[in-house]
């Protein structure tokens, strides 16, 4: 025992080797994948039912296609899923170094806790920094053609609203025909826009007249334009101080007709959220979403602090039951805190940046100082 306890303090200093890093990040790797793919199984087998008993009035809807509809929605419920996968990962990969004595030899060689934890805070970093820019994109395009399909299924349309660098383009329909309408930028709180234009058609394609207003105002159940000049194909414009336009759009259906912010990519967030502020239209949706995907890398990486918390000791007989429940309460516990914190963001009771970081930064700290209760006692 002397000698041992003489020969310690000479290996405090000894880094990590590469082949037992690599060890540690294969052997986690290995288990997020293999909990992610069974997740993800669960997943597609729920969402598959779920689309049979939506869309079962249907007759054109079959199993495959129910199917289909799910994995469009898969890689988007996959994302909400991934702090559980890498929470339980990481639990199960401590757990086993535990178990296996490999934690108490690595620990009487003068390897730190710390130093253990690198390799898989590594691979959780770069977890979350391909979900993020793979992941995320490649989401976006699936959920969007999801949409596209449950249009198609219940005959409706995707959207009547857009965005672009020009200002807003609208799309309505009433008994007449269709009216496309444009506006350099909009007043939200009284849904007013400026600089507008309407193009009127009777057909899908029959071009009836055009109306060019400096200000139209969404009042009950019709646009209420101001200052308007009148043109119809051979004919003279004609000016009239107010005119009115039918319409079954309002304020909340206007913005629910934005792409929602999980149909966008990451790297169109930044832009989209520009146009739409230039637009004149609150953006805080789509910012919280931003942010939340820039902070995934950091919530990974909590997640693997707080896994450390709970597996990197002995456990009795009977802890290992202890462990999961206590693993599953704290994931079940920061994604209920999570979703409060986001609704606070997206109701402008709190700064959108604050609602998206909190939770990887409150669970690093709780993380960090139960690790370092636990390392030095």
């Amino acid at each position: 025992m002397s000698q041992l306890a003489s020969a310690r303090p000479q290996t405090r200093g000894l880094r990590l080797s590469a082949t037992l890093a690599l060890y540690i990040a294969r052997s986690f790797t290995v288990r997020f994948l293999t909990l992610l793919g069974g997740i993800a199984a669960i997943i597609l087998l729920v969402s598959t039912i779920e689309e049979l008993d939506q869309l079962g009035s249907n007759t054109e809807v079959s199993l495959p296609a129910a199917a289909f509809a799910a994995v469009l929605k898969l890689p988007q419920l996959s994302q909400e899923v991934m702090p559980f996968a890498v929470l339980f990962a990481a639990m199960a990969t401590f757990w086993r170094m535990t178990r296996t004595h490999e934690l108490v030899v690595a620990r009487a060689a003068g390897i730190s806790v710390w130093q253990l934890l690198l390799p898989v805070l590594a691979v959780a970093v770069a977890i979350g920094v391909l979900t993020t820019t793979l992941l995320n994109p490649i989401s976006s395009v699936m959920l969007r053609h999801y949409d596209q399909l449950q249009a198609q299924y219940n005959g409706g349309q995707t959207s009547t609203l857009s965005v672009s660098k020009t200002g807003l383009w609208l799309r309505q329909a009433d008994g007449r025909g269709q009216s496309v309408i444009h506006a350099t930028r909009v007043r939200q709180s009284d849904m007013m826009l400026f600089d507008v234009i309407v193009f009127r058609f009777t057909g899908p394609s029959d071009f009836e007249s055009r109306i060019d207003a400096k200000r139209a105002k969404l009042e009950d159940g019709q646009w209420v334009l101001f200052e308007a000049w009148l043109t119809k194909p051979g004919q003279d414009g004609r000016f009239v101080e107010r005119t009115t336009l039918k319409t079954d759009l309002t304020p909340d259906k206007i913005y629910r007709s934005f792409a929602p912010p999980e149909t966008i990519s990451f790297w169109r967030l930044p832009e989209f959220v520009d146009l739409l502020e230039n637009a004149g239209f609150a953006a805080e949706p789509h910012r919280l979403q931003l942010h939340r995907l820039l902070a995934k890398p950091l919530l990974l990486s909590a997640m693997i602090l707080l896994a450390a918390t709970f597996s990197l000791r002995p456990h009795r007989r009977g802890g290992v039951v202890a462990t999961i429940v206590a693993g599953v309460l704290t994931g079940f516990l920061i994604y209920v805190l999570s979703n409060i914190v986001f609704a606070l963001g997206l109701s402008s009771k709190v700064p959108v940046v604050m609602a998206a970081w909190t939770p990887a930064v409150v669970s690093l700290m709780l993380g960090g100082a139960s690790l370092l209760h636990l390392e030095d006692g």
